[in-house]
């Protein structure tokens, strides 16, 4: 059997709403500055090559854009999004869950605690 393409609007509609959910994120966190922002594009264009030669990932993309751009941050600026959770002064990051699957959820992973949908960290 062979994976078929997502036709180009539904691709595009898909990258699209990834993008939001994660700029909904990091503007809930105050940070949708305009080099945070370049890292979510660049995490889009890398998922957008990603999903032609994988279709059947489509419905992964906003959990994956959304741990590229949290990789991304790691290097820049620091763990995001902060759990919390967790109280003290040793603050970890949230994890999405699942890795790799639809319906992506930030999760404290110290506690199995669900915290938000990915998109939703500003009604948590």
């Amino acid at each position: 059997m062979t994976e078929q393409q997502p036709s180009p609007p539904a691709l595009e509609q898909a990258l699209h709403a990834a993008r939001a959910l994660v700029l909904a994120d990091l503007t809930a966190d105050g940070i949708a500055e305009a080099e945070v922002v370049s890292l979510v594009e660049d995490a889009v264009s890398h998922r957008r090559w990603w999903v032609e030669q994988w279709p059947d990932g489509v419905s992964f993309l906003a959990g994956l854009v959304a741990q590229d751009v949290q990789d991304a941050l790691l290097d820049r600026y620091g763990r995001w999004p902060a759990c919390p959770v967790c109280p003290g002064p040793e603050r970890h990051a949230l994890d999405v869950e699942p890795e790799l699957g639809p319906d992506p959820h930030w999760v404290c992973g110290r506690t199995a605690t669900e915290v938000a949908p990915v998109g939703e960290l500003g009604r948590a």
